[in-house]
Formats: structure tokens, sequence, C-alpha cells
């Protein structure tokens, strides 16, 4: 949605399909892992539970050590791409392991729930970063990451141990999507460049931007009311993230 349709945008890669496809069978494997910890950790027997209380620690360990061999690696390989690109992904697959194994073995079930949102959340924001321009991607990348702060809402806001940081947290968001919008705005202005940062293309129409922080403003606020406001507050921003998706679909197309 640029006004200029011929103005310069970033380069995508030679097969950002391929690139999207990958994306989508790590997000597979993540899934896939922590379906295994909610069947022999939360849901398992009580045999299952304490030793994978223990197998947890040793795996979060693990993940640390293959995060640092990426790291190192990615350093080292840094003037050959094709091969930093292998370390970033080693680094990426022990950050995973080694999250949320940590975080599952310290919060238990709500950690887990939570990831398991937020590793398909994170998927999909990935392939749409791969297959669409940056301000259809930015749009949608905010409301994703929206919808997921509604979710969390919509579980802990009345939580005894939760409920506190869950508002806080919320509240750093609304601040963060305003910021986001004067950003975007200020950005527009000077050909998509921020500080030495090219965030969005020569001409871009920031108005999905502007719509995708304010309709998650108001459904934020809103939540705030009550975790039955939160819910369909929840639901009202999915559907426009789906219109949102087959628009920009069918536009790519």
């Amino acid at each position: 949605m640029s006004k200029n349709p011929k103005s310069a945008r970033p380069v995508k890669g030679k097969d950002p399909m391929t690139g999207a496809m990958k994306f989508f069978l790590a997000g597979c494997v993540a899934e896939l892992y922590l379906f295994i910890i909610r069947r022999f950790y939360v849901n398992g027997t009580a045999a299952q539970m304490v030793a994978w209380f223990d197998y947890l620690l040793y795996l979060a360990a693990s993940g640390l050590v293959v995060f640092i061999v990426g790291l190192v690696l990615s350093v080292l390989w840094r003037a050959d791409r094709k091969k930093r690109v292998w370390g970033w992904a080693i680094c990426g697959a022990g950050a995973f392991l080694g999250g949320a194994s940590g975080l599952v073995r310290l919060l238990n079930a709500p950690a887990l729930s939570f990831l398991s949102v937020a590793v398909p959340v994170a998927m999909l924001l990935v392939i749409l970063w791969s297959l669409y321009d940056r301000e259809c991607s930015w749009a949608l990348t905010i409301l994703g990451v929206s919808l997921l702060v509604l979710w969390i809402m919509r579980r802990e806001l009345n939580s005894m141990f939760l409920g506190s940081y869950v508002k806080a947290g919320a509240a750093v968001y609304f601040l963060l999507l305003v910021a986001v919008a004067f950003l975007a705005r200020k950005a527009s202005r000077s050909n998509g460049v921020l500080g030495k940062v090219h965030v969005l293309p020569a001409g871009a129409d920031v108005l999905p931007v502007y719509v995708a922080c304010g309709l998650s403003a108001v459904a934020v606020a809103a939540a705030f009311i009550s975790t039955t406001v939160a819910y369909y507050a929840m639901w009202s921003l999915a559907v426009v993230v789906f219109a949102l998706a087959v628009y920009y679909t069918v536009k790519q197309l």
C-alpha cells in the first residue's frame, strides 16, 4: 500500500518462499517440543513429572551451551554470509531450547501456555516479514503482538500472583503503541529512514501502521475493564488480523 509503487523498496531474498518454509518447519519443531513437555511434565504421572523436573534443568543448560556455540560461530563466520546464517540458526535454537526449558521449569503451566501461543505467533510473523512489504509486515506484526497481549490479559488479569505484573506490562505496551505510531510518522517524513535504519520503503503509506496501533491501543485499554471485555476485544482484533492478512495476500498475488 505505498503511495508510489515505483519507489525504492528493501530487496527481498532470491527465494522468500524457501525462507518462509524453513521458519514454518522450525516453528513446528518448537511446538512439538512444547507438546512433549506438556505430555510428560504438566500432564504426566508423578514419576514422569519428577524426572522431567531434572531433565528441564539439563535441557536449559544444554540450550545455553548451544547458544554460546552458535554465537561464537556467527562471529567467526561473519565474513561468509551462508555460514553466518547457520551460526545464527544454531544460536536461535539454543536460545529457544534453554529459554523454554528454563521458563517452564520455573513457572510451570502458565509459561508453557504462553510459549504454546507465542511460538506460532512468532512463526507467522517471521513468515509475513519474508513475504510481504514492510508497511504490511509492520501492521500485521503490531496486531499479532497485540493479540498475544490480549490473550495474556484474558488469562492472568485477575490472577493473585501475576495480575499486577500483567497490568503493568499492558500499560507499558499501550505507551509503546503510541511511540510506534509517532516513530512511523517520523519515518514517513524522512523517506522511511529512522536514524540510520531504513524501517519503511520510501513513499510508503503508513496508514496501515496507524490503524494497527490505534485498534490495538483501543483493544488493550478496553481489556482493562474485565477479562470478559478482553476476550471479546481479542476476537474482534483477530477478525481484523484475518481480514488484513487476506487482503495483503490477494494484493501480493
